[in-house]
């Protein structure tokens, strides 16, 4: 009960709502001294009243119920509104959970990138949780134990998103970590050279100096081996009675991805670390094409060796080491002995015969062809006594030495320098002929010192005279002097290309020739469409 009076009419008249008029009227009238308090005794009309008033009360709050109740449409419709609302509610949480743990996820995904190789593009990637090592026979072959493509990647001084983005597999790709262009041979037609760029070039030199060079490959082998060079590899066929030729068709290229992940797992790495191994050393061909402006390469096929990297050589020594461990075992069954350059294979036969060249060539092919090579069909020789022999580019019938034609015409081009300068000569496919003229003298006294050493002095002199002229820039289109296999054209090889690119010196340059541009130029064929190569 109030004891005190309202003090403006709202309050007043909120007394009455929350209560009823005659309470508050009794209560005023209490309190103005014209009723008496409660008492506490039965019938007292304040207890009567309030009593009346909750009462009424109540009977509202049912009324109010029975009305809400009794209308079965409102309150299936508001049943309704509560569930949707609640359902709305849940899903916004539920979507909010999901948002945040999918953030947590990419985070952890994009820290675990960041440390760990997982994914390297499809049909390559299935190795990657494969992480046993035989770390005794490393350690017995002298190999550095790289469990982890990670550790891989430490040692290589790179981080792991830049050893991905070397080793990353596409179909399709706007970047290309090689730049391709195309020599001429000399036997005609060209050579695809794949200069790898200097981030992978440095990783390739890595593996090739710290693995490839430190496994021995058998003792046939001459190529790309420190010691050894075209010269060792015709002196064990000098003076023989009949001298045979032959030559490995697409020898880098034939050589595919899973040949060489095998050269690493028998080393004793991981399945990991050798699919990290091979792809560095491995890339497919590829078709440049243009698309909405904007340049793609296109891949075309598997991955393998590209002839150009520094580190196919070595890789192709080891492959071989079974082909050329069963090539000299079947060329001393049958007389013969046998060395290999590269893809040059080479048997010749001393004393007196008969030797049975034919069995040999039979027994070669197929051994070739049982170890996954193939023989080139248009470059077998035979050479006998009786004509000049040569194994690659050096004629051996006596000893090691240069053809006398090539020689003679060698002569002939150092006198004309004497005579009247470099201006309209060529050596060649170089555009520099002082620079082409060093190098054959000293290709020369390589092979035969007591001949080359005059000639090194003559054009040393003319080196000294004259100097070298930068090679002039190729014609017809390209892409800053070279383009892609779809649309390559010769063009001069830098040093750093040349020195990568594993190619068998020629025999005997071509003669001089009047001017540059008498020499003919490869065609360029025309680029494929890109709906084309789908």
């Amino acid at each position: 009960m109030s004891s005190q009076p309202p003090r403006n009419r709202q309050e007043l008249y909120d007394r009455i709502r929350a209560g009823s008029k005659d309470e508050v009227v009794l209560e005023e009238m209490v309190r103005l001294g014209f009723w008496p308090a409660r008492s506490g005794q039965p019938g007292d009309p304040a207890d009567v009243i309030h009593r009346r008033n909750e009462l009424q009360g109540e009977i509202r709050a049912l009324t109010t119920e029975q009305t809400r109740l009794g209308n079965l449409e409102a309150m299936k419709r508001e049943l309704r509104k509560r569930r949707l609302e609640e359902s709305r509610r849940k899903q916004q949480e539920t979507k909010e959970r999901r948002e945040r743990e999918r953030l947590a996820r990419a985070a952890a995904w994009k820290e675990r990138k960041g440390k760990e190789l997982l994914f390297l593009g499809r049909g390559v990637s299935g190795g990657l949780s494969e992480r046993a090592t035989d770390e005794a026979k490393l350690t017995r072959l002298g190999l550095p134990v790289l469990a982890t493509p990670e550790a891989l990647a430490q040692a290589l001084g790179l981080s792991v998103g830049k050893v991905r983005a070397l080793c990353f597999t596409r179909t399709a790709s706007t970047t290309s970590n090689y730049v391709r262009f195309l020599l001429p041979k000399k036997t005609g037609g060209t050579r695809l050279i794949s200069a790898p760029l200097p981030r992978l070039k440095a990783a390739q030199a890595w593996v090739l100096g710290n693995i490839l060079a430190k496994v021995p490959v058998h003792d046939a082998a001459h190529g790309f081996r420190a010691a050894r060079s075209i010269v060792t590899n015709a002196r064990p066929h000098v003076g023989a009675g009949v001298v045979v030729n032959l030559d490995l068709k697409d020898f880098f290229p034939s050589v595919l991805y899973p040949r060489v992940k095998g050269v690493f797992a028998k080393l004793g790495y991981s399945e990991a670390t050798a699919t990290v191994l091979s792809l560095l050393c491995t890339e497919p061909d590829v078709e440049e094409v243009e698309l909405d402006g904007q340049r793609y390469f296109v891949a075309q096929g598997g991955r393998r060796l590209p002839q150009g990297a520094p580190t196919s050589p070595a890789l192709t020594n080891i492959l071989c080491r079974r082909l050329d461990r069963r090539l000299a075992g079947a060329a001393h069954k049958l007389g013969f002995v046998y060395t290999r350059y590269a893809d040059d294979l080479t048997f010749s036969a001393h004393g007196p015969g008969p030797h049975d060249v034919g069995e040999l060539l039979r027994f070669v092919r197929w051994l070739v062809s049982e170890e996954d090579f193939t023989p080139h069909p248009d470059k077998t020789r035979v050479l006998r006594r009786g004509r000049q022999q040569e194994v690659t580019g050096v004629v051996v019938n006596d000893k090691p030495g240069v053809d006398r034609e090539t020689l003679k015409r060698f002569r002939a081009l150092l006198h004309q320098l004497e005579k009247s300068g470099p201006e309209g000569k060529r050596w060649g496919n170089s555009g520099d002929v002082i620079a082409s003229a060093v190098g054959f003298a000293n290709y020369v006294a390589m092979v035969d010192p007591v001949k080359g050493r005059a000639l090194q002095q003559k054009a040393r002199a003319l080196e000294a005279r004259y100097g070298r002229r930068p090679a002039p820039p190729p014609r017809g289109k390209g892409t800053k002097g070279a383009t892609q296999a779809g649309g390559a054209v010769s063009a001069p090889v830098s040093p750093e290309a040349s020195a990568q690119a594993p190619v068998a010196p020629a025999a005997a340059p071509a003669a001089p020739v009047a001017s540059p541009d008498s020499e003919q130029k490869p065609s360029e064929p025309p680029k494929k469409k890109w709906w084309k190569l789908f």
